[in-house]
């Protein structure tokens, strides 16, 4: 495996023995509060990925914690990242969760430096940083202390729940810096839920977090993502899913139809064949030469969904879907050139001495080590 360079060297009596193939690795940490869970505990030599030239991305940097993710969605694009691990995509990704245990340190270090001129840093473009792990090594108010004393603005990408312990430090970062807060919700349907991303909190428990964001005074952009053809995608699944968000205080609504890329596209065809074998001929066509649906059914779904934007008032917010309801809907991750961003998803304002990404020289380069794949899910 490719660990080389990142090390943990204390004693745990709660350490796997063996596993002498993990080079570097010297912690691997079961415990009982997070069943068939395996915690890799590692030291990372740097915490500020830097998105490679020519990205469409609207952030230049992104802050990993966790690699590998416990949400367990059937769908999640990031699976193929933990390849360049040597795990594996499938169950792998579910259950073997690697841990920056000094990424805080690190970050800060980073941040110190003469030549950090306070880009935007977005978390949660690879594996959510309010999964469960969050929940025992609590490096999220770490991280966003250090964003926040630094003078950079940042914004989060979650389906955790857990984002709420940290509500009043992310009101008290508000002050000092842009920030902004994206939620991700898919699957309304208890059963559907359950199957396809098992690990994640319900969508009820999701929207009564866009409540307690609004009720701080936070942003809050929801994306709608992925919509699942012929699953998730008749008008009354996606009228009452936007109601809700819509009724719970959202800034801003994307609407974004599932994409497969490889990793993901295997998982996920595999649950299909076995739960809903009538439609595997139909994404067999509608996947048969890119990970994107094709452009017919977003324009379709563009065309369904936008009353149903107007009806509950989110056609009038800017951003993402919710505004671009006569281009066709978002496709992609953001980064991907066909989508959009929520309102309230990005940090909004400025502060003194901070440069737009599209403005000026670009940034000055770090040192990461090796790419991380950038992915929404």
């Amino acid at each position: 495996m490719r660990w080389e360079a990142q090390r943990l060297d204390v004693e745990d009596t709660s350490a796997l023995p063996g596993m002498p193939s993990i080079r570097g690795l010297l912690r691997s940490v079961q415990v009982p509060e997070f069943p068939g869970l395996t915690f890799h505990e590692v030291r990372a030599r740097s915490a500020l990925n830097a998105v490679p030239g020519g990205s469409s991305m609207p952030f230049p940097y992104t802050v990993n914690p966790y690699r590998g993710c416990s949400h367990q969605c059937v769908y999640c694009f990031a699976r193929r990242t933990h390849e360049w691990l040597e795990f594996d995509s499938g169950r792998d990704f579910d259950t073997q969760v690697v841990v920056k245990t000094n990424l805080v340190d690190v970050l800060r270090k980073e941040l110190a430096r003469p030549s950090w001129d306070r880009q935007h840093v977005a978390l949660g473009t690879n594996t959510d940083p309010y999964q469960r792990a969050e929940g025992r090594y609590r490096l999220m108010p770490g991280v966003i202390r250090a964003l926040a004393d630094s003078g950079t603005p940042f914004s989060i990408l979650t389906k955790g729940t857990l984002l709420r312990r940290d509500v009043p430090l992310l009101a008290e970062a508000a002050r000092q810096v842009p920030l902004g807060l994206g939620l991700s919700m898919a699957i309304w349907d208890d059963e559907l839920h359950q199957a396809l991303e098992p690990g994640v909190p319900s969508p009820r428990a999701r929207l009564d977090l866009v409540r307690a964001l609004a009720d701080a005074g936070l942003p809050c952009g929801v994306f709608l993502a992925p919509v699942l053809p012929g699953l998730t995608d008749d008008e009354q699944s996606l009228d009452a899913a936007i109601g809700a968000i819509a009724a719970a205080g959202a800034t801003g609504l994307t609407v974004i139809p599932l994409h497969l890329r490889p990793g993901a596209r295997e998982w996920f065809m595999a649950w299909l064949r076995g739960a809903r074998p009538d439609l595997v001929p139909r994404y067999e066509r509608m996947y048969a030469r890119r990970a994107y649906v094709s452009a017919e059914y977003r324009s379709w779904l563009s065309a369904r969904v936008a009353p149903l934007l107007a009806r509950h008032g989110l056609d009038r917010q800017s951003g993402g879907a919710a505004r671009q309801v006569d281009d066709p809907v978002a496709t992609g991750v953001p980064g991907d050139e066909e989508v959009g961003f929520p309102e309230g998803s990005l940090p909004t304002g400025g502060l003194p001495g901070v440069r737009p990404p599209d403005e000026g020289s670009p940034p000055a380069p770090v040192d990461t080590g090796p790419a991380e794949q950038l992915t929404l899910l």
